[in-house]
């Protein structure tokens, strides 16, 4: 799909140029990381490349690294490797092998990788959404061969639109009534639903907890629809003073609110930046891509994060137990003094860093500075 474009991108730029004869000039191309191949046409114009890529620094460390090694003469296969832990640059500790990203076990998804990865080392720099100081040793180490720009955090902070009422306005004016930093939001993302047993699963474990919560459940294949009906029987009833369940949730008003003070989430980096960005304590919960990469760096080595099961992928077919999920809630909702003082550090961090002369403004303008310097 991303090669049938380059004609459309490439007349796209053109009637740019023509139109800014004397005026604007043509820097360079930044590509979204799945759209690499597009530096092809980038090179048509006589102009860099420059990659986005939109997970941590640490992931695209681990990429890299499984690449060389591909590549080099040890001629390394992920797919194959039975090991318990490998050790990467980007990372202190030595990465578990449950916590490789799921696509890295698949023959035909791992090539795809290395492409990209390949075109990565190809292109004049890289923009990360991430800060220096969340991810200090991974972009110290992909410094030391690469050009790289810690942009982050890159979000959309306003939040979703509740205005015209529903069940997400709803759930905030339930938020407004509740006790601060007593509800645990539970939300796993655009592309996180679960069968019908694991939701039991989820309802019985947070029934258990006593917990307050709000939780954001989506069906597979059905979005919103309907979600009561997977619920056990007299659930709803049951929890109708502590909880809520809704279908889609407006994530940054949720995490924003005083009441909310845990968040069980699939460790999304989006949503891992809002929830540092908030200071929303996490229970880690990954489903696919890098997510297990993400739960890993929070629990273990920001020590940040609880976890509900790091290790889980959703096409395992696995099921996580209530008892787990009532375990893993307590945990996240109990005080944490010296977990939460390095989460208020790390929020601290990544809010001055969009400062004038923090890292993450000073990296933005080195980016500008840089690609001019190659405009055509």
């Amino acid at each position: 799909m991303i090669e049938t474009q380059k004609p459309r991108v490439r007349e796209a730029v053109s009637a740019v140029i023509n139109r800014s004869r004397g005026g604007a000039r043509l820097s360079g191309f930044v590509l979204d990381m799945f759209c690499t191949s597009l530096a092809d046409v980038a090179g048509e114009f006589a102009v860099p490349s420059y990659i986005f890529f939109t997970s941590p620094a640490s992931a695209l460390g681990f990429v890299l690294h499984i690449q060389a090694a591909h590549d080099g003469e040890e001629r390394f296969d992920a797919t194959e490797f039975r090991g318990t832990e490998l050790a990467v640059p980007s990372w202190a500790s030595p990465v578990p092998r449950s916590a490789f990203p799921t696509n890295v076990t698949k023959k035909e998804w791992v090539q795809f990788l290395y492409r990209i990865a390949r075109d990565i080392r190809g292109s004049r720099g890289i923009l990360i959404n991430t800060v220096r100081e969340f991810e200090s040793h991974a972009v110290d180490s992909l410094s030391s061969a690469l050009k790289v720009y810690p942009v982050g955090p890159i979000l959309n902070l306003k939040g979703g639109d509740t205005a015209a009422g529903g069940a997400a306005a709803e759930a905030i004016e339930w938020l407004d009534r509740q006790p601060e930093s007593t509800v645990v939001f539970l939300c796993f993302g655009s592309m996180g639903a679960f069968p019908e047993a694991q939701v039991r699963e989820i309802a019985r474990g947070l029934e258990a907890s006593g917990q307050r919560f709000l939780w954001s459940l989506r069906r597979p294949g059905q979005g919103d629809e309907n979600v009561g009906e997977v619920l056990p029987e007299g659930f709803a009833d049951r929890t109708a003073e502590v909880g809520r369940v809704i279908g889609w949730a407006p994530q940054t008003s949720i995490l924003a609110h005083r009441a909310v003070g845990g968040f069980v989430s699939h460790c999304g980096w989006n949503s891992t930046l809002e929830s540092v960005w908030f200071e929303v304590p996490m229970a880690t919960w990954p489903m696919y891509a890098e997510q297990k990469l993400n739960a890993f760096l929070l629990v273990k080595e920001l020590e940040i994060a609880t976890e509900i099961r790091m290790s889980y992928s959703s096409e395992s077919g696995e099921i996580v137990t209530a008892d787990e999920i009532e375990r893993g809630v307590r945990q996240l909702m109990e005080k944490d003094r010296s977990r939460e003082a390095r989460l208020k550090r790390f929020s601290e961090d990544i809010k001055k860093a969009l400062m004038d002369g923090g890292s993450s403004s000073s990296s933005i303008a080195e980016f500008f500075e840089d690609a001019s310097n190659g405009a055509m």
